[in-house]
């Protein structure tokens, strides 16, 4: 009777743990950051721009709240998304600079900031929303992997006050912060590690914070 038992439980205990590793097995299909970027909900596509160059970029979301992002991203003359934000200012990764923007976004939590995964855009993606905008004159298209190696260079992430053209009335107004691949941002990327085993793609993680009063 208890080997039987034992036996019945040994089974139960193998199609359990069967069940639990199909989902992995359908995750890690995904071959890079670009493919895993479209497992998450597209919050922004359009163009950094830094100097003279613009950068094709997607933003979707890996935490946070979508509310600040449509809040602060928002074209005042056009009523919709910006599709164009300009990097302005760099903050240095240095660890009390880091702390700051820890400190900010737990303030924060839970609907005052959003966390962003930023790759490549390539025209004509999802809908309306993958469409990007036309390119204005004297601004070079480049790959999002330039901006990114610029960072890396400079030891900088990339700050832009938001909203762009400052607050008018009773507007929120907060901080968007790019950083490049860097200790700081890995810790918002440790689900995409797991699926892929490694992050090689250029990407940049962006962090929005709205000013608490």
């Amino acid at each position: 009777m208890l080997p039987r038992d034992s036996e019945r439980n040994h089974r139960t205990g193998e199609s359990e743990s069967k069940s639990h590793e199909e989902p992995k097995s359908e995750t890690k299909k995904l071959k890079n950051l670009s493919e895993y970027a479209q497992t998450l909900q597209l919050a922004w596509n359009g163009l950094l721009v830094l100097k003279n160059s613009c950068f094709p970029t997607s933003m979707h979301i890996l935490e946070g709240d979508l509310g600040v992002i449509n809040g602060l991203l928002k074209d005042h003359s056009s009523g919709g998304k910006l599709t164009q934000l300009k990097i302005a200012q760099r903050l240095r990764l240095d660890q009390p600079k880091l702390d700051e923007v820890t400190r900010r976004i737990k303030q924060g939590s839970p609907n005052g900031y959003a966390v962003l995964l930023a790759t490549q855009a390539t025209q004509g993606g999802a809908g309306a929303e993958g469409t990007l905008p036309v390119v204005e004159p004297g601004l070079q298209r480049r790959l999002l992997r330039n901006l990114v190696s610029y960072l890396k260079q400079k030891q900088a992430a990339g700050v832009i006050s938001l909203p762009v053209g400052g607050a008018k009335g009773r507007d929120s107004t907060g901080m968007l912060y790019a950083f490049p691949p860097c200790e700081f941002s890995q810790q918002y990327l440790q689900s995409a590690l797991r699926t892929l085993g490694k992050l090689e793609e250029e990407h940049m993680v962006i962090v929005i914070v709205k000013d608490t009063a």
